[in-house]
């Protein structure tokens, strides 16, 4: 006040400070973190490279936020981006439709995955297992097939997705079948995979 009230001319806060862009990175450092501890990139594959961090992308924003691979990829991309997620994984310039090509490449490796994750989630004790449906909407999905509606949604085709967890929840496999698949004729698939993994 002293300096100011004689006339000194200070620099101005706009002129000293420059404003940019600011991301959220909490929330992404905290998901990520606990992906990383629990050591789910060497599940997904032992060797790192950019499908791997699109999975891992994928996943992360998954639990983010639940959005389709299209919004995900704008989510992720450095112009367009909702946290520093894309940036962390070097995705900034990451596509939809390689995206999809990277859920794409996991199905050959479904069953090492979840034998992996088998192994170490589950205890020999209880295990928890349900089916449930989805309709589906369109006609180019063979699995959507008119069956037991689940969803409330009678009369319309659907597919049916089974989910096997341990104890705590932690999912451990995942599949899906024609929508008019039966409930125990999901087990006789499902089972033994899990089973072989544990001996």
């Amino acid at each position: 006040m002293r300096r100011d009230l004689p006339g000194e001319t200070f620099v101005s806060m706009k002129d000293r400070f420059q404003c940019v862009r600011s991301l959220p990175h909490g929330h992404v450092a905290a998901v990520l973190g606990a992906l990383r501890r629990l050591g789910l990139e060497q599940v997904l594959a032992t060797r790192p490279s950019p499908e791997r961090d699109r999975v891992v992308a994928l996943i992360v924003a998954r639990v983010l936020q639940a959005d389709a691979e299209l919004a995900t990829g704008r989510a992720l991309a450095g112009e367009t981006a909702t946290s520093t997620l894309g940036e962390m994984l070097g995705l900034a310039s990451v596509t939809s439709d390689e995206l999809y090509a990277a859920m794409d490449g996991l199905l050959p490796r479904q069953a090492r995955i979840e034998a992996a994750l088998a192994r170490r989630h589950l205890d020999h004790t209880l295990i928890l297992y349900d089916v449930t449906s989805s309709h589906f909407e369109g006609h180019g999905c063979p699995l959507a097939k008119r069956g037991r509606s689940r969803d409330g949604k009678s009369g319309k085709r659907q597919i049916a997705i089974s989910l096997l967890c341990n104890r705590d929840g932690c999912p451990v496999a995942v599949d899906a079948f024609d929508g008019h698949t039966a409930d125990p004729g999901t087990v006789a698939r499902q089972w033994p995979r899990s089973a072989s993994a544990l001996g």
